[in-house]
């Protein structure tokens, strides 16, 4: 409500010191708090900026990092561009590739089965990279993901980062979910590569207490960003910004108006405070835990890939091992589940299976709620398999 109502435009430092230094210091926090390498912080080349979506941050990122390979290899070299992730990768990935005029037949979206768990394999990155350069092609681009939609997979950074690197790629890390839960020691070891890494991505707004939108990206160069979205209109211009003594946001991101975004973030680290955030995160895994663990005793059911984070990747099992039917009960059981307005559940489909998700991530849930939702889904469960005998 202070975000909305204080209605700053800052989009310039000169429009609002404040609403920029604040930014600045909240973020370098929050890489603190993360353990991101020294070189994403304010002081040095890098910084931290917040973007409205974990679309917009991959959009912005992979705009500087296509100026930036264009600026060495000549601009008429656009569509020998190449962008690399695992099918796993957010959609939003194939946007930015769409707007950034990346051919889309260059866009890889690499197969990730369950061998890896759904994670990107490096061995099968690097045979892919080969056979593009052979044809003349040059890879510019690599996300990788830390808690992957559908499954919340977790993608090897360190092994994909050095392939990055001795491609002269630019590294991107995904982790608007997962990213969350790497404040907790114990969870940190997700992240590791991230050192390699050009960029990090992670969603203050989805699971960090902080209300919609707060996307926190990370750059190790803020002047290939800066490069990419730069402009310097006339009416814009002041002392501060022509001296290069100060940080415009506005050449950080797409639009030129921004909200100030960075109080929210403030108010909930100074509010909760890191325990309290910890806490508030391993209490939603224990949960997912808990619920994995219901799973487990009613052999009707099957937990599909590990449980990593608070989500749980599930299904009933079909009746005489018929998968096209497995498929068909499991998307039964999902419609009769959220009929009842009980409890929410989502699916997605891993390896031609289709699969229920089941997600711990509201601040009022509590272990109750999770008994409640199993209940429902077995009692469901138990009508649908003796219609289908």
């Amino acid at each position: 409500m202070l975000s909305a109502g204080l209605n700053i435009v800052g989009f310039s430092w000169i429009t609002s010191p404040a609403a920029t230094e604040l930014e600045m210091i909240v973020l370098d926090w929050l890489a603190k708090m993360l353990k991101l390498p020294e070189d994403f912080l304010s002081a040095g080349q890098g910084g931290g900026v917040i973007q409205g979506t974990a679309s917009e941050a991959v959009l912005v990122v992979l705009l500087a990092a296509r100026d930036k390979v264009l600026r060495r290899v000549g601009k008429d070299a656009l569509e020998k561009l190449v962008v690399y992730a695992s099918d796993q990768m957010h959609s939003s990935l194939q946007k930015a590739c769409q707007i950034a005029g990346i051919h889309p037949e260059n866009c890889r979206l690499l197969k990730a089965t369950s061998s890896t768990n759904y994670a990107l394999s490096p061995e099968f990155l690097s045979e892919t990279i080969s056979q593009d350069l052979t044809i003349g092609l040059i890879p510019f681009f690599l996300c990788a993901t830390v808690g992957t939609t559908s499954s919340t997979a977790v993608d090897p950074l360190l092994s994909l980062g050095k392939i990055a690197k001795s491609n002269g790629m630019w590294f991107h890390v995904d982790a608007a979910y997962a990213g969350s839960a790497c404040v907790c020691p114990e969870f940190r070891h997700y992240m590791d590569g991230v050192e390699e890494a050009d960029s990090f991505n992670m969603n203050a707004h989805k699971w960090f207490l902080t209300n919609f939108d707060c996307s926190a990206l990370w750059v190790k160069d803020r002047s290939a960003l800066v490069q990419a979205l730069s402009t310097n209109p006339e009416y814009l211009k002041n002392k501060a910004s022509q001296a290069n003594m100060v940080v415009d946001y506005k050449d950080w991101q797409v639009p030129l108006g921004r909200r100030f975004r960075s109080l929210k973030l403030w108010m909930v680290l100074r509010l909760y405070g890191l325990e309290n955030l910890q806490c508030y995160i391993r209490n939603h895994i224990k949960l997912a835990k808990h619920f994995e663990n219901l799973i487990a005793q009613d052999p009707r059911f099957e937990v599909v890939t590990p449980r990593i984070f608070s989500l749980v990747c599930f299904r009933l099992l079909p009746v005489r091992n018929d998968e096209s039917h497995g498929n068909k009960l499991n998307h039964q059981l999902l419609d009769a589940v959220n009929s009842t307005g009980s409890a929410f559940i989502s699916h997605t489909v891993l390896s031609g299976k289709y699969i229920l998700r089941f997600a711990v991530g509201a601040p009022l849930t509590e272990e109750k709620h999770v008994n409640a939702a199993w209940k429902v889904l077995q009692d469901k469960a138990t009508s649908l398999l003796a219609e289908s005998l």
